[in-house]
């Protein structure tokens, strides 16, 4: 099996249909979730939330307390408003792992993952 060269491979379709974007020296794997960057930069800077994270890694416990998986979220926050910490994730499609994951993560972590739902192309 022969790799696609690099002209193929930018013509090659993504699953998702999402556009890889860079924001800030920062690569984002669509276009809507390096949107939602810079809206949370405008609020950070405003004082609205506090303690933007990207890419924060939660560990994902099974009954017996060993690491089953890992939820990495799009962004984390504390929204100063509101009083809460807030887990964001930008999705297009909402698959099947995204939604066993938020609920596994729900029940560990107490609070839902925010969803940022953009309409796919």
């Amino acid at each position: 099996m022969t790799s696609p060269t690099p002209q193929e491979a930018r013509l090659t379709r993504r699953k998702y249909r999402n556009v890889p974007t860079v924001v800030d020296g920062i690569r984002f794997a669509s276009k809507a979730e390096a949107k939602r960057y810079g809206e949370l930069k405008l609020l950070a800077k405003a004082g609205a939330i506090t303690g933007l994270e990207l890419q924060h890694r939660y560990p994902l416990h099974d009954v017996s307390g060993a690491i089953a998986a890992h939820y990495v979220a799009d962004f984390d926050y504390f929204d100063t408003k509101r009083g809460q910490h807030i887990t964001e994730d930008v999705k297009g499609v909402l698959t099947r792992a995204f939604k066993l994951k938020a609920k596994f993560f729900e029940a560990q972590y107490g609070r839902p993952i925010t969803l940022i739902q953009r309409p796919s192309p």
